[in-house]
């Protein structure tokens, strides 16, 4: 039950990330900036400059807008360039993310076995991690470009000192939701995908094995059984007197003898 409770938060807040993303895609005012303002007149004239991913606009005061869209795929500016390919890489991983961990959570019955399901599980849970790091990059990419320009101490002429929008911190929002959700999901296959370690427990003690050397004695380990002394095949007694000595070794003896080995 705390496993599905899990998962189901993790895809809710996953889901919920992505659509911030979304959304930041299409919203206007990356980045605004306003010009005038002053008094001394009976209308305060300003101007506003902001900007998306898609086009640059002017709005004035009597709320005029005229936009600029941008040039051609290969003739936008670099860095704008390469906040909509992170993005849309970012979005892609999601889509893939969100349909392999649909499948493979444990309320769903679409998958195969649980252990597949699980594997799906954290392979959605990796693509999701990896998208929201890509949705990250792209959102720092495009604050560093607008906060080179807002802390230089000298600008060239027809630059403008430009703040953020609030696309910019939705977006990285929802980015901490989507890593949010990968470690929720990630955290219920964790035990499946690394097997528990075996505990032999000697005369009261426990002793730690790796979970390779399962299905191994103590003894035998990886040079096999000792053969010095025969082969010992129940409690019958064995034609070597050897073996008769080993079996009536008493307890105080064979645990001093573990202590040794």
């Amino acid at each position: 039950m705390r496993k599905r409770l899990i998962q189901v938060s993790g895809f809710l807040i996953s889901t919920l990330g992505w659509l911030f993303v979304l959304c930041t895609m299409a919203m206007d005012f990356w980045r605004i900036t306003q010009l005038g303002g002053q008094g001394g007149s009976f209308i305060i004239k300003v101007a506003w400059y902001w900007s998306n991913l898609w086009k640059d606009c002017f709005t004035d005061s009597t709320a005029v807008t005229n936009c600029r869209d941008f040039p051609v795929l290969w003739s936008v500016t670099p860095y704008v360039q390469g906040v909509r390919g992170l993005l849309m890489c970012g979005l892609t991983l999601g889509f893939l993310a969100a349909i392999l961990c649909f499948l493979g959570m444990e309320c769903t019955y679409l998958g195969g076995k649980q252990e597949s399901k699980d594997k799906m599980l954290f392979a959605g849970a990796v693509f999701h991690f990896v998208g929201g790091m890509s949705d990250i990059a792209a959102y720092c990419l495009y604050i560093n470009r607008v906060a080179r320009n807002t802390f230089a101490p000298i600008l060239a002429p027809g630059l403008l000192r430009y703040d953020l929008g609030p696309p910019i911190f939705l977006g990285l929002v929802g980015s901490f939701f989507i890593i949010i959700g990968a470690l929720f999901y990630a955290a219920t296959v964790l035990r499946v995908l690394i097997p528990k370690s075996q505990v032999i427990y000697v005369d009261g003690a426990g002793t730690y094995m790796d979970p390779r050397l399962r299905g191994r004695s103590m003894y035998t380990g990886y040079y096999g059984p000792n053969r010095l002394y025969g082969t010992y095949y129940g409690s019958g007694r064995s034609s070597s007197s050897k073996i008769s000595k080993i079996s009536a070794t008493t307890p105080e003896r064979f645990s001093q003898r573990d202590a040794f080995v």
